[in-house]
């Protein structure tokens, strides 16, 4: 018997110390929450970080919340109990988790804001996002590209805004940088808002709800287009533009003589692709996502060494408490002309998923 327990625990010995290599090779575990996976574009933001993640020496622990934001705070919770390194979180509400950030700062585990800044939390060490500004003016370009093209004889331009969630900081970024192309030619008289529905207040689109967009293109038709056409809809996200161009098709947009509206869009998600090649969207602004991972990992990797993270913008993005220190990446204009070569060139999609 005392011959079995000594050859028991030499086995269990070894077992432990043919373990311990493996633990060791890890260097954290990394918390991801992502707000939502009914977007593909969240999707693709948590299969490139994990695998980038993975790439680079770490474990994650990604979670999607659903867009309900009790749930979010519950997996930062439990991600904060879990003793994760550092916290990466894309927000579902960028104003509900100060007290979760609080405890992270308690439990000294750093906070990088993904792609929509947390506000009002002084426990925000840096953010990773594109230009939001900038994409907002790309897609009030290409709107106005459009109408040109499609519409270049015939002014003023009947136009509609859409803006994105209200408790998501980036869509105010994106209805200003859109507004300050747009507005000028307001003033100008070359654009005409015919519902008079501008501002955030007016045109947000809570939760980037398609629905919502939907039914709301629905009632800005029937209220102030009866006798008047539509030229043009600014729609932040492709979610949206899906919704905005199915109530404009079902009044017979796009059929006959009642030629389809410039619709925007954003994310470059294969349904809207499509429905550019098709004629329905006229635009959406890429942001490479693997990009995104690429910075936001090599930020996390930067602070668990104890180093400073890369950053190029110290300015733009106060949460309220603080300017958090950020890392801008570029977005891209897509249309029917350039979307093989920015979207397949770059290897982000396989010619065959989208013709």
């Amino acid at each position: 018997m005392r011959t079995l327990r000594i050859a028991l625990s030499a086995l269990a010995l070894g077992a432990v110390m043919f373990a311990a290599p493996a633990w060791s090779q890890s260097k954290g575990l990394i918390g991801i929450a992502m707000p939502t996976k009914s977007s593909a574009r969240w999707i693709s933001d948590g299969n490139s970080m994990v695998e980038q993640f993975k790439a680079a020496g770490y474990e994650t622990d990604l979670q999607y919340a659903e867009d309900d934001i009790p749930n979010q705070l519950a997996q930062v919770e439990n991600m904060i109990t879990k003793g994760v390194n550092v916290l990466v979180i894309a927000a579902i509400d960028g104003t509900t988790l100060s007290n979760a950030l609080a405890n992270a700062a308690a439990a000294n585990i750093k906070v990088i804001a993904y792609d929509r800044l947390i506000r009002d939390s002084g426990d925000v060490d840096y953010y990773a996002t594109f230009d939001n500004f900038k994409v907002g003016v790309q897609q009030a370009e290409t709107l106005v590209d459009g109408l040109k093209e499609r519409f270049g004889d015939v002014k003023p331009w009947n136009v509609e805004l859409f803006g994105g969630s209200p408790d998501d900081n980036n869509a105010f970024f994106f209805y200003n940088g859109a507004m300050s192309v747009i507005q000028p030619l307001i003033d100008d008289g070359s654009i005409v808002i015919r519902s008079g529905q501008m501002g955030m207040d007016k045109v947000g689109t809570l939760r980037w709800d398609g629905a919502v967009a939907q039914a709301r293109m629905d009632n800005l038709l029937s209220a102030n287009y009866t006798d008047a056409r539509v030229h043009g809809v600014l729609s932040p996200y492709d979610g949206l533009s899906i919704g905005i161009i199915s109530s404009l098709k079902g009044v017979g947009y796009g059929s006959g003589d009642l030629t389809m509206p410039i619709v925007t869009g954003q994310d470059a998600e294969i349904p809207s692709v499509k429905a550019i090649l098709r004629g329905d969207q006229y635009s959406t602004i890429f942001k490479d996502t693997r990009e995104l991972a690429r910075v936001t990992v090599g930020m996390v990797d930067a602070l668990l060494k104890g180093g400073q993270p890369e950053i190029n913008d110290t300015k733009t993005y106060d949460n309220g408490v603080k300017v958090v220190p950020s890392y801008l990446l570029e977005p891209l204009k897509v249309t029917a002309s350039n979307w093989k070569e920015v979207l397949v060139g770059s290897g982000y999609y396989k010619a065959e998923e989208i013709e």
